[in-house]
Order: C-alpha cells, then structure tokens, then sequence
C-alpha cells in the first residue's frame, strides 16, 4: 500500500522505490514485489486504462479492497475500477528494470533473472516501441484527451497547471535518467545471460540517449536541467528538485553533474530539513503545496543515493540528517511537509504512513549499521 488513507492500493512507482530502499533490511520484499508487477504486466492496448503491452501498472486495488474505504475515497482515484489495474504513468517501467538489476546485484539469484525475463523483454519493448510517442528521442507522457486528465505522469502528476504553457506528449527530466540506467542494468544482465546482441543493442540506445539528453535538457543559462521537455522541444525552466533524480542514473555529464549538485543546496531550494521541490525564486513556489514547494522525504532520499553513489559525503549526510530532523520535530515520517522561515509544518492532508517516507528513514537506519563510504 502506498499511503494512508488515500491510496491503499498498489503503486508501481511507490513499490518499487520502497522494495529498493528495503533491500538491505529482506530482499524478498523486493522480490515479492517485481513478482507482483510481472503478473500484472500491460498485455494489450487499452486505451482506458493507460495499457499498453509490456507496460508496467500505475495503481491497482484488488478485489478485497474494503467497500467502506473505496466509497469514502473514491473519489482520489475516480478513474479506477476496483480489480482493474491502471497503466497510466510513465516511469513504472523502467523503474522494474532497474530494481530487478539492483535485486540481482544483492542476491545473485540468477534464477530468478532468467524466469522474468520474458518480462524484462516486454518491458524493454514498451519503452522502446511505445514510450517515444513523437519519436524525438525522449521518453514523453501523451495526454489521454484535450482538456481531460493529467499532463504529465511521472511522480510529479499532482500539480498539472505547472504544464498549462508546454504542450504534450511532455518528456519529464528524471524518467530520461531512469530509461538510461534501465538500458544500461539491462545491458549488464543481457552479458551475464550469454545475451550479447541485446546486449549491444541497448549499450548503444543509451550512448545516444545521454548524448541527446544533454544537449537538449540543459538550460545553460541557469546551469540546471528543464523540468520537461515539450512537444517541439520547448523547456520547461522551471528550477525544481527532479533533475537531482538524474545523479543516480550516470547520464548527466560530469561538469553538468557538478553543477546541478551545487545548485540543488541553494538556499531557494535547500532547507534544514531537506530539499524543496520547487525553488523559492519562482512565482508560483508555495511551501504548503502538494509539489511546488514542499518538501518529499523520498525524493530527498533518492537524491541522497546519487550524491552517495558519486562520493559526496557531506551533502549526503546533510541529507539524512535533514529527515531525521524533520521526523524528531513531526513525531512521523509523512508524505512531504512544508518548511517557511526554517520552521517545518505538518500537514493535514498528506498521507501518513507513507511507504517510500518511511522507507528512506529505514534505509538510513540500516546504513548506520555498516561503512557507507570507503
């Protein structure tokens, strides 16, 4: 479950990302987790319900979800069916593929590999045949009707007036960074199996994407990455907290890499208890919002593994020590707060328990037990 007491259901992005954070405490619920999600892959296209074969699900709730919550709840996910799984977002996919590599890289379960790879190939064909909706490079989100549902989604779907002057499909900023290092961990599995055309094949799809990605993405005049790109490539300059997504992934270049770190502890983005998702300099930044202002405890997480991964010991730590921070003044973990003149504030309406808040506080606990640098 994603979240009390909206979203007592199955995310793909939310499962994931906390099976990844929990890999470390029981790899089986990562394992559970990827088993789950291949047996709902997309198989067909249904255009309702966002499917698409090889994709993987957005939300789902089973049969046995409680009456008495979907009829007082419905109305968050209007556009479900109980039983019926929902496809619509865009980073699930890779997300699979890159949490299968990393729950290879902990277990050397093989085995288990070469069962879902049948999988792993209907995903990879999803991004490559279905992702691309204009066929620019880029891997966009294509609004399902004029006027109708969201604009874009990636984890950054709840605020769709941000997209208002950007038209779709819209290509966000940090699912480039995941496709990249899909392409990149699949690569790897594809040697490790004897699978080398394949092999070949997608270390080559990522070379051109890193390439492109870059020269496209990049605003030099704020020496940051666009939030999206649009239908004709028009940047979305908005300074968020997304292209900090992209420093696990490797696919920015290393002078860009440097200079997205530096912007992201910038006070208009930086807080003492954690990075914002939107800056403070723009004209629509709000502190109590749902994501152009507040502060997300996954988010910061999963730019923490980037800064850990490239060795920035201090702005890691600076990270961490930010959520426990914010967990010993709210007494929890929610799904985001907001902070204004260095004061935290709760909020009512954000879930709690949330499974990716309180997995990154987890996942900083069991760092505390071994050597998280060298």
């Amino acid at each position: 479950m994603a979240g009390s007491p909206y979203f007592l259901g199955l995310f793909g992005r939310d499962s994931l990302i906390t099976s990844w954070q929990l890999l470390d405490y029981d790899p089986k619920i990562c394992k559970t987790t990827l088993k789950i999600l291949s047996r709902l892959q997309g198989e067909r296209k249904n255009f309702t319900k966002g499917e698409e074969p090889g994709k993987i699900l957005h939300e789902y709730y089973p049969k046995t979800t409680s009456k008495s919550w979907w009829k007082k709840y419905k109305s968050h996910v209007q556009w479900l069916k109980i039983g019926r799984p929902a496809y619509m977002s865009l980073d699930s996919t890779a997300l699979f593929l890159i949490v299968l590599a990393k729950y290879y890289k902990k277990t050397k379960n093989k085995e288990f590999i070469q069962n879902l790879w049948p999988n792993v190939k209907r995903a990879l064909n999803w991004l490559i045949k279905f992702a691309d909706t204009d066929k620019d490079g880029f891997f966009d989100y294509k609004k399902r009707k004029q006027g109708k549902g969201l604009a874009v989604q990636s984890w950054k779907d709840g605020e769709g007036y941000l997209f208002s002057d950007i038209k779709s499909p819209i290509a966000p900023v940090e699912v480039q960074g995941y496709v990249f290092l899909a392409f990149k961990e699949i690569a790897n599995l594809s040697g490790i199996l004897k699978k080398d055309s394949l092999k070949k094949d997608l270390e080559k799809r990522a070379k051109k994407l890193k390439k492109e990605f870059n020269q496209k993405f990049w605003m030099g005049s704020r020496s940051f990455f666009a939030m999206v790109l649009g239908k004709n490539g028009e940047k979305k300059k908005t300074i968020t907290s997304n292209p900090g997504h992209l420093l696990f992934t490797g696919i920015c270049d290393k002078e860009k890499e440097k200079k997205v770190i530096k912007r992201l502890f910038k006070p208009d983005l930086w807080t003492s208890y954690g990075i914002r998702t939107h800056s403070m300099l723009e004209p629509d930044y709000d502190p109590l919002s749902y994501q152009k202002g507040s502060i997300w405890p996954h988010d910061n997480w999963i730019i923490s593994q980037g800064l850990k991964k490239l060795g920035y010991k201090k702005k890691y730590l600076k990270i961490k020590k930010a959520l426990f921070m914010a967990y010993k003044e709210l007494g929890k973990i929610p799904e985001y707060y907001g902070v204004i003149d260095g004061e935290i504030i709760g909020l009512a309406r954000a879930c709690y328990p949330q499974a990716w808040s309180a997995g990154a506080l987890l996942n900083f606990l069991l760092e505390s037990e071994r050597k998280t640098f060298s």
